[in-house]
C-alpha cells in the first residue's frame, strides 16, 4: 500500500493513477489477519483510491473510478469473509491435532526411559504425512513375569490399521499381566484379532506381524515368540547378530495352519541391546533409484562396530532414525523402533 501510494504521487502527472492496484490488498490481508484488520484495510483502501483520483481534475467521480471503488467494497466483503473462514478452519486443525494427539498419547505411550532392569528407548513415525498414528505399534510393561514387550505392524494403513492397533494394544496390556506363558499371551492376541475380524465392518484380511519378548525378573535371558515379524538384533561390543527365532503365522491368520508358538530363549548379559524395528526400517528404499532396501545389520555394524561408540539405546535409535531418513530421502511408511538394554 505505502509503495503504491509512493509511486503515485512520483508520476502525479501520469493520466491515470495507480490506485487501482490496492485493490489487492484486502486479499493479502485476509490470509494472515483477522477478519476486524482486514475490514480496516480494505477501507483505508477505499480512502487512499478516493484521495488519489481527487488529486487529478475530473478523476474522482469518474466511471471507472467508481467502478474501482464500488469493486474494492465487494472485494473487502469477501476478504472479511475468507479471513473469518481461515480462522475457524485454523481453529478447527488445531483441535483435530489435539484430538489426534490425545488418542495417540492413549495408544501408543512414551517410550520409558527404565523398566525394570532394563534401560530403553524408542521413536514411532506414522507414514502418512501429517498423521500421528498409523499401522505400526508398541508396548512396553511390567508384570510379575518380568518386563514384557511387544512390536508389530498391522496390514494396511488408515483408520482399519489405527482400530486393530488400538484392539491389540487394548488386549497385550490387559493380558500381559494375566498370562504366565509367553504362547498364551501370543494366543489371545490372536483371539482379539479374530473377534475384531469378525465385525460386520471388520477386514477380513487382516492380518498382523508381531514381536513378543518377555524378560525375566533374574535378567540373564530373552525370550521371544515370532509371529512373522522381522527378527530382533542383539548388539554386543563384539558386533551385531540377528537373534534366531521360531517364525509363525502373523496373528490373525491362525485358521490357514498349525500356528508356531514356540518360545526361544536366549542369554542377555549386563550392557548387551536388544534392537525391534518394523519393515518401515528394513524395507526402506535407497534414494538413489537402486531399489535397495536399508541394510541394518551393515549400518550397525559400520556405525559402531569399532567398539568407540557405547551401545546406548538412546544413540542406536537416533542413529537409525537419522540414518533411514538420510537412506530414502524420507519414510512412507511407519516406522517404529526399541532399544532395549540390560543394566
Amino acid at each position: 500500500m505505502a509503495v503504491d501510494v509512493m509511486v503515485d504521487l512520483v508520476l502525479v502527472q501520469n493520466r491515470e493513477p495507480l490506485s487501482f492496484l490496492l485493490v489487492g490488498a484486502p486479499p493479502l490481508a485476509a490470509a494472515t489477519r483477522s477478519p476486524r484488520h482486514t475490514a480496516a484495510i480494505a477501507v483505508v483502501c477505499l480512502g487512499m483510491e478516493m484521495w488519489l483520483a481527487s488529486r487529478r481534475p475530473g478523476h474522482f467521480d469518474e466511471q471507472h473510478h467508481l467502478a474501482l471503488y464500488i469493486a474494492t467494497v465487494l472485494i473487502g466483503i469477501a476478504s472479511v469473509a475468507l479471513s473469518r473462514q481461515r480462522i475457524r478452519a485454523e481453529a478447527d486443525l488445531v483441535h483435530a491435532r489435539s484430538v489426534a494427539e490425545a488418542m495417540q498419547m492413549t495408544l501408543l505411550r512414551p517410550f520409558p526411559e527404565q523398566l525394570g532392569q532394563l534401560r530403553a528407548a524408542g521413536f514411532y513415525q506414522a507414514g502418512e504425512g501429517g498423521t500421528l498414528v498409523g499401522g505400526d505399534f508398541y508396548e512396553l510393561c511390567e508384570t510379575p513375569f518380568g518386563v514384557r514387550v511387544v512390536l508389530g505392524d498391522v496390514r494396511g494403513k488408515g483408520l482399519d490399521a489405527v482400530q486393530t492397533v488400538a484392539t491389540v494394544l487394548g488386549s497385550f496390556r490387559v493380558s500381559a499381566h494375566e498370562w504366565r506363558d509367553l504362547s498364551r499371551l501370543a494366543e489371545r492376541l490372536e483371539l482379539s484379532i479374530a473377534r475384531n475380524s469378525g465385525c460386520p465392518d471388520g477386514d477380513e484380511e487382516l492380518f498382523v506381524t508381531a514381536l513378543l519378548l518377555e524378560f525375566p525378573p533374574d535378567g540373564g535371558s530373552v525370550r521371544i515368540v515370532d509371529r512373522g515379524h522381522p527378527s530382533p538384533l542383539m548388539l554386543t561390543p563384539h558386533g551385531t547378530q540377528r537373534l534366531p527365532t521360531a517364525p509363525g503365522l502373523p496373528l490373525g491368520l491362525g485358521e490357514l495352519g498349525p500356528v508356531s508358538t514356540e518360545v526361544t530363549t536366549h542369554p542377555l548379559r549386563t550392557g548387551e541391546v536388544i534392537l525391534l524395528y518394523t519393515d518401515g526400517v528394513s524395507e526402506a528404499r535407497n534414494a538413489g533409484g537402486e531399489c535397495e532396501f536399508y541394510p541394518v545389520i551393515d549400518r550397525l555394524t559400520d556405525h559402531f562396530g569399532d567398539g568407540r561408540r557405547a551401545l546406548d539405546p538412546e544413540a542406536l535409535v537416533s542413529f537409525i532414525k537419522a540414518d533411514t531418513e538420510k537412506w530414502s530421502a524420507g519414510a512412507d511408511d511407519d516406522r517404529a523402533v526399541i532399544a532395549l538394554r540390560l543394566t
